[in-house]
């Protein structure tokens, strides 16, 4: 008899915590981002569960470093990178699903220092980047071989005819929010990462913005992955729809139609 009634206390009590919807528990998904989305992605993800009744978690890192995982069979629901290139890379090795792959957000390359910093630049070609360093100072970015934000820095220095002068003095790290760490803490004196990332971080300021046409745009494609959870593909219509849109420009991204 007390095993009875425990039995049916128990299932009494599954029913009262089970979604209020009636939708039965679904898989918890797995999205890997660019670091550069972490708070906007934290900040989405529990309105995307609560609506869905699905948990969200997510893996943040340079776009390189996750596409690689994804590679060497990292079981990701769906990937959310800060450039093409590394979307192109999964893409043309079957890691996602083609037809769900969309151009998403778009930002703006910014140059930062150190909140009390008085570092006055106005970037323009020829404009005195390496001067501005110091004599030993260096500046913080992504590596430009393979992170995103150091790609972009790369192609707008180069446009502006000065990365020759800084090409050997950089902090080459594994991701934006590393080199947004790097200036805050006042290690560098300057910095190259994105809008959003300056806007997050009160132990920065922004010198000044990169000329859009002095870099390839900075885009944002996401897409489902091979073999995803079920709800991969709703999560990503979710990233497009009206609520998320308005939250990616709380946090100033640029959202593309």
């Amino acid at each position: 008899m007390v095993r009875r009634i425990c039995f049916c206390l128990a299932l009494w009590l599954a029913s009262a915590i089970a979604p209020a919807t009636g939708r039965a528990a679904e898989p918890e998904l797995l999205v890997f981002a660019a670091a550069s989305l972490a708070n906007v992605l934290e900040a989405l993800g529990p309105i995307y569960t609560q609506s869905s009744a699905q948990p969200v978690k997510f893996s943040f890192a340079a776009s390189s470093a996750l596409a690689r995982q994804i590679e060497a069979g990292a079981a990701a629901d769906a990937f959310f990178s800060a450039d093409t290139e590394w979307m192109d890379y999964v893409q043309a090795r079957g890691l996602i699903v083609r037809t769900s792959r969309r151009d998403l957000l778009g930002n703006r390359l910014v140059l930062i220092a150190p909140a009390s910093s008085p570092i006055a630049l106005e970037i323009k070609p020829g404009f005195a980047l390496g001067n501005a360093l110091g004599a030993r100072g260096r500046l913080a970015t992504g590596d430009p071989d393979y992170v995103p934000v150091g790609k972009y820095a790369r192609s707008a220095l180069t446009s502006l005819g000065v990365w020759g002068d800084v090409a050997d003095r950089l902090v080459r790290a594994d991701n934006v929010r590393t080199a947004l760490a790097f200036v805050a803490r006042g290690e560098a004196p300057l910095g190259i990462v994105y809008t959003t990332d300056a806007k997050i971080e009160p132990g920065v300021r922004v010198v000044d913005t990169f000329p859009a046409n002095s870099h390839p745009p900075i885009t944002y494609p996401v897409a489902v992955t091979q073999g995803a959870h079920k709800g991969g593909d709703r999560f990503v219509e979710f990233l497009a729809g009206d609520v998320a849109r308005q939250k990616f420009e709380e946090f100033g991204f640029l959202t593309l139609k």
